[in-house]
């Protein structure tokens, strides 16, 4: 089982950070997730999560970043059954603020278009679950 670090930030319009993967990853290629990624063999959830955001974005945080929950997700590509803990926060930065490290494009979605994006396994799992979660509404209002 491998570990994973999930960030999805909010903004103003209650819009969520999302990354289209482009064709390279071996996990959910060309489809639309959270940022961030594997932890490392020392690391705790929360540190993976500001280390991916940062390595991923360019966006460096000091703390703000709230556990909402762990989750369960089959990779089929791995074959592996794997966990993974989404942190959310509320954020005033747009995507001027983010820097596209990784993927094909890091940019705040609207929630009404999520049901037609192609979401990877982790994403499909949690993020209509997080969007239906009273952090969500805390987050969005």
């Amino acid at each position: 089982m491998q570990r994973f670090s999930s960030i999805v930030l909010v903004d103003h319009r209650g819009w969520v950070l999302l990354q289209e993967r482009d064709e390279h990853p071996v996990i959910d290629p060309e489809k639309w997730g959270f940022v961030g990624g594997h932890c490392d063999d020392d690391e705790d959830y929360e540190t993976c999560a500001y280390r991916e955001l940062a390595e991923e974005t360019g966006i460096r945080l000091d703390g703000g970043l709230e556990l909402v929950r762990t989750f369960e997700v089959h990779h089929a590509a791995t074959r592996s059954d794997d966990e993974f803990a989404l942190f959310a926060m509320r954020t005033p930065l747009t995507d001027d603020d983010v820097d596209c490290r990784e993927g094909r494009r890091i940019v705040f979605v609207d929630p009404a278009t999520v049901p037609g994006l192609d979401l990877t396994a982790g994403a499909a799992t949690a993020l209509p679950w997080f969007l239906a979660s009273d952090a969500y509404r805390r987050m969005a209002s």
